[in-house]
């Protein structure tokens, strides 16, 4: 059975991982932000606390594999919700952002489930996935900033060396 100091832990952790990523993507000026993956986080972590059949101190074996399904699923819509594709402009903008969306529901189930390091280390990972400079990206892809820059004024309305236009909208 958990005690109110665990689930305590359990929500707070859930909250701090949201919390850190809508930070990063509040830096970069996404319309998703501190307060929607703080809410992402706490929520994903109260459902797999309350639904995974702890609290009762009775879990069932698939309870919280049903958990994290219906989460993760249900997230996957309000992450849909930030990808637009802008008029004369194929590039869809918000990608980025969906993923991070989608991750934090799944930080916060590993929180709501008591796996602390699984919950942590994806936070650290998925801060560092994001803070990757788009210089990287470019050298990955094997261009330089400097054809980025020629790029930009091409009329395509898309910026080459974006991660999948991500670099401005939600």
């Amino acid at each position: 059975m958990l005690t109110e100091l665990d689930i305590l832990l359990k929500l707070l952790c859930g909250a701090l991982a949201g919390i850190a990523v809508g930070w990063q993507r509040t830096l970069s000026h996404k319309s998703a932000g501190i307060r929607t993956f703080g809410l992402v986080g706490v929520g994903a972590a109260a459902a797999a606390a309350i639904f995974s059949g702890e609290l009762y101190g009775a879990p069932h074996p698939d309870a919280a594999s049903r958990v994290v399904q219906g989460v993760l699923t249900g997230i996957g819509f309000l992450g849909a919700g930030v990808i637009i594709r802008r008029e004369n402009d194929r590039t869809p903008h918000g990608l980025t952002t969906a993923a991070a969306v989608w991750v934090t529901a799944a930080l916060g189930s590993a929180a709501g489930l008591g796996h602390w390091r699984v919950a942590l280390t994806g936070t650290a990972i998925a801060l560092a996935l994001l803070v990757i400079d788009h210089s990287l990206e470019r050298w990955v892809q094997g261009r330089s900033p400097r054809d980025d820059q020629s790029s930009e004024g091409n009329g395509s309305g898309t910026k080459a060396g974006t991660e999948s236009g991500d670099s401005s909208g939600p």
